[in-house]
């Protein structure tokens, strides 16, 4: 999921996150952290182990790269080359000839890789254009919104972005990249910039241009995890802004949960029709 420009923030978002009630929570109802940036660090962090593994196993030739990539479908790859693939060969097929090997994919079970493709790169410019926009946008959201509800949207539109990937994308590619969480935060960011009555043109300008980019690119870019990341985050940062004062907490778990399940049920629906 390659990503595009960084470099937004929101004052009046910050501000109303900063407001809280005695039990010291932001104005979301989330925790307020000591250190608003801890949570992006550690991302970062595991962002760039992943692509140090890769990096020192043979990058795309790497069988680590097989096994993290989003792949819609199982593929037989050369046991000497994980990055070359035989189409058309099933797993019995590729089971025969001793210099093959399968690698599962999403509709044969290997459900992880929604997520770890998320925290998958190759190109150090694909990682670090992510982790820029992911330097940028995550304290200020943190600081918002609390540690632990900015993880879950995070993560929930990481899984948004992938799930979109495996209804849309081709079943014989590979997708990998974290752009569907980074686009996730920045329609996190428009919803509480809205809520607060701020300024959304530039924001809006921003999301405009990295979705231009986005269309321009598309036949290399993954406009599908793009999409599905922007979709995600809308979502959840509406549940998370708009939820009732009264019981706020009780109403954000269940629109977090109530997510969850229509992606996990996207997912298996979409298993189902490649089965």
């Amino acid at each position: 999921m390659h990503d595009a420009a960084v470099g937004f923030q929101c004052p009046s978002c910050i501000a109303e996150g900063r407001k809280s009630t005695r039990s010291g929570r932001t104005a979301y109802g989330g925790l307020r952290s000591g250190n608003p940036g801890l949570t992006s660090i550690v991302l970062i962090g595991v962002n760039a182990a992943v692509w140090l593994l890769l990096m020192v196993s043979g990058g795309q030739r790497s069988e680590w790269y097989a096994r993290l990539a989003l792949l819609p479908e199982g593929r037989c790859i050369p046991s000497d080359r994980p990055d070359q693939f035989f189409p058309g060969v099933g797993e019995a097929a590729c089971s025969v000839a001793s210099s093959r090997t399968w690698v599962d994919g999403v509709s044969d079970g290997a459900y992880w890789q929604l997520l770890t493709s998320a925290f998958t790169h190759l190109e150090i410019w694909h990682i670090g254009f992510n982790m820029l926009a992911l330097w940028f946008l995550g304290p200020q959201l943190e600081q918002a919104i609390g540690r632990g509800r900015f993880l879950a949207l995070y993560l929930l539109s990481a899984l948004a972005g992938s799930t979109l990937v495996y209804w849309l994308a081709a079943p014989g590619g590979s997708t990998i990249g974290a752009s569907g969480a980074i686009f996730g935060l920045m329609g996190a960011l428009l919803v509480l910039a809205f809520k607060v009555g701020g300024n959304t043109q530039p924001i809006l300008g921003w999301i405009g241009i990295n979705f231009l980019i986005t269309v321009v690119g598309r036949g290399f870019i993954s406009w599908q995890g793009h999409l599905g990341g922007f979709l995600g985050g809308l979502v959840i940062a509406v549940v998370l802004a708009y939820s009732p004062r009264s019981r706020r907490t009780l109403w954000q778990s269940a629109g977090l949960v109530g997510l969850t399940l229509a992606l996990v049920a996207g997912v298996l629906a979409r298993t189902a029709t490649l089965n």
